[in-house]
């Protein structure tokens, strides 16, 4: 006996499916709906499976810079989509840009000096968020101690081989008198 509501038979129409996606890769796919009797609906690209949102190790470059923030940075890694945010130990970054959907631009925010986590949070639907742990460096400015010169004073010609002593030195930099 069919489906009935009180004595009226009842035509039964099934206006939605849930299913569980297999793994697939990136991309558009059709999807297609088959019934018992063959007969078969498609809606072509009616589906994209997402790469997967990721920062490569050392993907964030330059991977240093001053507390005072601005440092343009190139974050590389996968998944990423138009519209994507990106922190600096939850600090939001300005003028992010999505170049391509395996890099992304950005201004860093000041922070206090230390390492932080990068991250990069994909808008929604999609919704992925990426870290990397400790993937920028902010570098206090570098001080220099009192009497932190030696020898204090030369001759105007130059020559003389002078070390100072201080804090937050880093490779590659440079000394001006």
């Amino acid at each position: 006996m069919g489906r009935r509501f009180g004595t009226v038979a009842l035509g039964v129409t099934l206006l939605a499916l849930s299913v569980v996606l297999a793994a697939h890769g990136a991309g558009p796919v059709n999807v297609v709906v088959t019934n018992p009797d063959t007969q078969a609906g498609t809606l072509t690209n009616g589906y994209t499976y997402l790469a997967p949102l990721a920062i490569n190790a050392n993907g964030v470059n330059p991977s240093q810079g001053p507390t005072s923030g601005g440092t343009i940075v190139t974050i590389s890694g996968t998944g990423f989509v138009s519209g994507a945010t990106v922190t600096f130990d939850g600090v939001a970054a300005t003028n992010v840009s999505v170049n391509s959907a395996t890099t992304i631009t950005a201004t860093v925010p000041a922070h206090a000096a230390g390492q932080v986590d990068v991250t990069v949070t994909n808008p929604l639907p999609n919704g992925q968020t990426a870290t990397l742990p400790n993937g920028f460096t902010y570098n206090s400015a570098p001080t220099i101690n009192a009497g932190g010169i030696a020898p204090a004073s030369g001759p105007a010609a130059g020559g003389t081989t002078v070390t100072i002593t201080g804090a937050g030195f880093a490779s590659g930099a440079t000394v001006t008198f």
